[in-house]
């Protein structure tokens, strides 16, 4: 095969289409990744971030010299209606293409060099009318250049992925020896250092935020992978085996991004930052202290009570972090049990005394509360918010969503009454009010006022 002298790959963050949208900390971080591991084997990256809020057509559009933020860098999308798939067109909501509009993304196209290929990701299983629209237009731009699909949705979903997306290539999981391979195929080119396989985090370079010219925050894992197996989370499929980077590395690499792009908020991705402390996250800590690292730090993710003690929570506080969500779920021992058991009342309870004794606010120590999940009852949801409240914390309600492969799925699927084919557009927690047997528009509105009061 004739080798090129430019191996031009193309990465794409697409579009969100749904009914809402908001930036919460929202980069497509393994897309960083992999263009960054891509630089390192000589390729030459173009990249388009679909949702960047920060584009000047995006700014003209909204006739602002910037986009509304809040404090910690998030902020809305722009956004357009656009007609909803024909399975959601019973839904009473305006449905939406979130980012850039079509014309900014062609124009971005247009500015750089053809590809050798074009890499796109995939998030939420029921953003894909998204993805496919950009593999649409992509093929209509080069119809010779294939295009390579992976991420979330690509991996949870691959059978309808591999049917519908119109993409050549569909990447399963997070084999980046194989995306290599593939790239080595279409390009006709060599990579070097294949051996190292980037089999663990610790062989990957820091992802690459120099690909964007404003950020308000950084995005960041110290590891992959959860010890619980939680029956509503895809987590273990995602990654399967559970590691830790180096809790050094882990702080070198936020004194690096802080000195380079002068960013002061950081935000974890991990699924159990908290698993084994005292080998990890604490040594991080410890070292942010040491150093006097001076930035705000932010746990989104749902965060393991149980492993909170004193000193762990003296040391977040020490250290710099603002947000703190911890996952709750539920305030039934029973349910608590059956989905997975990683938390009891009286941690929780425990948890949240010592985060406040540390020095913590209650509005930064916020506890997700799963509902809509098979069977559960308007009042077990509203004893969760008393107990939360009771304890402490700020109570933030979290819409169940089913995702296949889960050990909850069957349970679900029957539950929600869907046929065995499943649209993944049905997986979207913002139809709960319109399928659940129990949580309907009325009771939704009732939980939303209760929480007010």
């Amino acid at each position: 095969m004739k080798k090129n002298k430019e191996k031009n790959i193309l990465l794409i963050n697409p579009w969100i289409y749904d009914f809402t949208a908001y930036d919460y900390w929202s980069k497509p971080l393994g897309l960083l990744y992999v263009a960054a591991i891509l630089k390192a084997h000589h390729y030459k990256v173009n990249f388009i971030d679909c949702l960047y809020r920060y584009h000047q057509g995006i700014l003209k559009l909204a006739e602002k010299k910037r986009l509304k933020r809040d404090e910690f860098g998030r902020g809305p999308f722009y956004k357009e209606e656009i007609r909803k798939p024909k399975i959601l067109d019973g839904i009473p909501r305006r449905y939406s293409r979130y980012g850039i509009t079509e014309d900014i993304f062609l124009n971005e196209i247009k500015k750089m060099p053809k590809p050798q290929a074009v890499l796109v990701t995939s998030i939420m299983t029921y953003w894909y009318p998204g993805v496919f629209r950009i593999i649409k237009l992509i093929k209509n731009i080069y119809p010779d250049i294939p295009v390579i699909l992976g991420g979330i949705y690509s991996t949870l979903c691959f059978d309808h992925a591999k049917e519908h997306s119109g993409a050549d290539y569909i990447v399963k999981g997070s084999n980046i020896k194989c995306l290599l391979l593939l790239l080595e195929n279409i390009t006709g080119s060599e990579s070097n250092n294949l051996q190292k396989c980037y089999r663990n985090l610790k062989d990957y370079p820091y992802p690459d935020w120099d690909l964007y010219e404003k950020i308000d925050y950084i995005c960041m894992i110290t590891s992959r992978g959860c010890l619980y197996r939680c029956s509503y989370c895809a987590s273990n499929q995602l990654y399967p085996q559970l590691e830790f980077r180096n809790p050094i590395e882990v702080a070198n690499e936020i004194d690096f991004w802080k000195r380079k792009r002068q960013v002061t908020d950081f935000v974890f991705y991990d699924d159990a930052l908290l698993i084994h402390p005292r080998k990890y996250f604490m040594v991080f800590l410890d070292e942010i202290i040491r150093r006097k690292i001076n930035v705000r730090f932010h746990l989104p993710n749902g965060v393991h009570a149980r492993e909170i003690d004193t000193k762990i929570a003296e040391k977040m506080f020490l250290a710099g972090i603002q947000t703190i969500r911890l996952g709750f779920e539920t305030v039934n021992p029973l349910v608590q049990k059956k989905t997975g058991g990683k938390i009891e009342n009286k941690e929780f309870k425990k948890a949240v005394n010592l985060l406040m004794k540390a020095g913590f606010d209650s509005k930064q120590i916020g506890a997700y509360l799963l509902i809509g999940i098979p069977d559960q009852t308007i009042q077990e949801i509203k004893n969760s918010i008393n107990f939360v409240r009771d304890c402490g914390a700020h109570p933030r309600i979290a819409k169940f969503s089913p995702i296949p492969g889960t050990k909850i799925w069957k349970e679900a699927r029957q539950y929600f009454n869907f046929d065995e084919m499943v649209d993944p557009l049905l997986h979207n927690d913002a139809l709960l009010p319109y399928i659940s047997p129990e949580i309907n528009e009325k009771a939704l509105k009732t939980l939303k006022s209760f929480l007010k009061v």
